[in-house]
C-alpha cells in the first residue's frame, strides 16, 4: 500500500535524535548520534527524512564515491521503523537518494545488508538491486555482508 501523506525532505541538524531512536529500536549494532553528525557533516545534501505528521517514519544517508573508473552513490544507511513499514516509505527514500546522486554524476548506487537480512535483501532486489560480493565479517559482530549495486545505465 502507498502512502501518499509521506513527505521526504533533507535532514536538518534537530532530527539527529529522532533518527538515532528509529536506529536503536532496529539494528543490533546502531550508529550514534555523533556517527550521523558525521555523515551530517560530510553530506548533508545526500540526508534525507520522511515525515507522516511532522513525525519522522524513516531515514536514508548516502556518500559519493569516485574509484577513478566510475562514480557512485553509497548508501550508508536507510531505516523505516518497524510500525511505519509496509506503507512505501523505504521505496520513496531509495528513489530519493537515487535520484540526488544521480544529478552528482553517479553511474550507480551501491550498499551493504547483513547476510540474515533476506527482508532488506528482497526489498533492494524488488529495487533494482542485485548481490555482487560477500564482504566477509563486515559488520561488528563479524556477521559477513552482502555488497549490492543498481547500475543507472
Amino acid at each position: 500500500m502507498q502512502n501518499t501523506d509521506i513527505r521526504i525532505r533533507r535532514a536538518r541538524q534537530t532530527d539527529l535524535p529522532g533518527i538515532c531512536t528509529i536506529e536503536y529500536g532496529l539494528f543490533p549494532d546502531p550508529w550514534d548520534e555523533s556517527a550521523f553528525q558525521d555523515v551530517f557533516d560530510l553530506f548533508p545534501g545526500l540526508f534525507f527524512v520522511a515525515e507522516k505528521n511532522n513525525i519522522i517514519v524513516g531515514f536514508v544517508s548516502a556518500g559519493m564515491e569516485n574509484t577513478g573508473e566510475a562514480v557512485y552513490g553509497h548508501i550508508m544507511n536507510i531505516a523505516v521503523p518497524s510500525f511505519a513499514q509496509g506503507q512505501g516509505i523505504g521505496g520513496k527514500l531509495l528513489l530519493r537518494i537515487e535520484f540526488e546522486c544521480m544529478v552528482l554524476g553517479a553511474e550507480a548506487m551501491q550498499l551493504e545488508v547483513r547476510v540474515s537480512n533476506k527482508d532488506a535483501q528482497r526489498f533492494y532486489q524488488k529495487h533494482g538491486y542485485a548481490p555482487v560480493l560477500i564482504l566477509d565479517s563486515y559488520y561488528n559482530n563479524a556477521e559477513d555482508a552482502v555488497l549490492m549495486m543498481r547500475w543507472f545505465t
